[in-house]
């Protein structure tokens, strides 16, 4: 009961303290979920990003839930996605109440900009951390640098991106392991 316990508050840390939505989240799943905790590895947080990026729904939450089944089985992603969500049910209903008085006021206005502004800053950040781990090599680069320029400049939905830069990854393991045992076949 008590990783129960653990699994909820870090996820309701997370839902509590981040704004911005699941690209937010990841400076904050990256300290709580790998750097305190050591629940799951940057590998792994990377793979439930691209796999929540192709799941119906919200990243933050696919992931809570991902990384809650790893911890915990099938109710550890259960306690994981509520921790998530409960934080931001409570303030967005607590918000709406008021927000129409406020919503114009040019303290709130600034407000969010500064929070929009430091929002960009820990997704760089995120994204500079997570990258010297998945560009190891000329090929990963050139992934990233092509599937940067397509999401920038073209309208394809970033699923078919993350699906198809996935099957051509399959593919060149593929070729390569069936390359191997040619080789050594032909070693014999």
């Amino acid at each position: 009961m008590k990783d129960f316990w653990k699994l909820f508050i870090s996820f309701a840390k997370i839902g509590a303290f981040t704004f911005g939505g699941g690209y937010a989240m990841l400076p904050m799943f990256q300290k709580e979920l790998i750097e305190s905790r050591k629940w799951i590895t940057d590998e792994e947080l990377m793979d439930y990003y691209a796999i929540s990026q192709c799941t119906p729904g919200v990243i933050a939450v696919n992931t809570a839930t991902f990384v809650g089944h790893k911890v915990k089985g099938f109710w550890g992603a259960v306690v994981a996605t509520l921790g998530v969500i409960l934080p931001s049910i409570i303030i967005i209903s607590l918000i709406v109440s008021i927000i129409a008085e406020f919503a114009e006021s040019e303290i709130v206005v600034h407000a969010f900009g500064g929070i929009r502004a430091c929002v960009c800053a820990l997704i760089l950040s995120s994204i500079i951390k997570l990258g010297k781990k998945a560009i190891v090599d000329k090929l990963t680069l050139g992934v990233f640098v092509i599937v940067t320029l397509l999401s920038l400049f073209t309208s394809i939905p970033v699923v078919l991106i993350i699906l198809a830069f996935g099957l051509i990854g399959f593919g060149l393991s593929y070729t390569k392991a069936f390359k191997r045992r040619f080789e050594e076949g032909a070693d014999k």
